[in-house]
């Protein structure tokens, strides 16, 4: 058997050290830069109230979720401009959206699959999830390991009066209401009652819910209009979610940090 010819072991030294080099100082790829194409929707339409849920406490998680580092809105650019018309036409009655939740980070819906996974943490039960079983969360379609919002072009929001009333703040460990609760006994929420609070996990939710009263049924119907009509689309278990149907990135599920 041949023996390696020093000058083919330096060559291969020099290679191993070079290799490395390259390795450490190329930079790589930022997962907590904004992608080209996304935006702050304030950039786009300044006048939207927002209330990020997952930057704070009070969502079903009970806690701050992962990569939720400000309470700040980004959408892909298309989503956004089609959200702007929407807020035009919504401004002419001194009204306005309500964003709840828009691009969302991959690593906020592992955090979402790992909470619901610890069945014994119920702390938010009574308001979020008061009539199902932790463990069907799954089954139910109330969680799932892949998010629209993940791709940048899903929305949650309702319509606010302007000037907005001012919002009830949530403080932990305050008692909690169910959610599907008329609007003067469930938290107190500055939009217009449209039947149930946000992410509420109950058939009232459910945009056509026909057991809704006549006044919310209408609000419904008035953000679901005018969401289509500007190109969205409405998930069929939830008044709040719309996708822009000609979505970017129908295939992308983004994990940049929102900051």
């Amino acid at each position: 058997m041949k023996t390696m010819s020093a000058r083919k072991k330096i060559f291969l030294f020099l290679f191993a050290i070079l290799f490395q080099y390259i390795i450490i100082t190329v930079p790589c790829y930022s997962e907590n830069k904004i992608p080209d194409g996304f935006i702050d929707i304030t950039k786009v339409i300044p006048s939207a109230v927002l209330d990020i849920r997952y930057f704070g406490p009070h969502n079903f998680v009970g806690e701050r979720v992962d990569g939720y580092n400000a309470p700040k809105c980004y959408l892909t650019r298309e989503a956004a401009e089609a959200l702007k018309k929407v807020q035009e036409e919504l401004k002419d009655f001194s009204l306005s959206v309500k964003i709840y939740d828009c691009y969302r980070p991959q690593r906020a819906v592992n955090h979402f699959v790992s909470w619901a996974k610890e069945v014994d943490d119920t702390k938010t039960k009574k308001e979020f999830y008061p009539t199902v079983d932790k463990r069907n969360l799954f089954r139910d379609g109330y969680i799932a390991e892949k998010s629209g919002h993940s791709r940048g072009s899903t929305v949650d929001l309702t319509i606010v009066p302007i000037p907005a009333p001012e919002q009830e703040r949530y403080v932990p460990g305050q008692p909690l209401f169910e959610c599907y609760l008329p609007a003067e006994k469930r938290f107190k929420d500055n939009g217009i009652d449209m039947g149930t609070g946000f992410d509420c996990f109950h058939e009232l939710s459910h945009p056509v819910n026909k057991k809704v009263g006549l006044q919310q049924r209408m609000s419904r119907m008035l953000l679901k209009t005018l969401m289509e009509k500007h190109g969205f689309k409405n998930y069929d278990q939830e008044w709040w979610h719309f996708t822009l149907k000609n979505e970017p990135f129908p295939d992308t599920y983004f994990d940049f940090v929102i900051e």
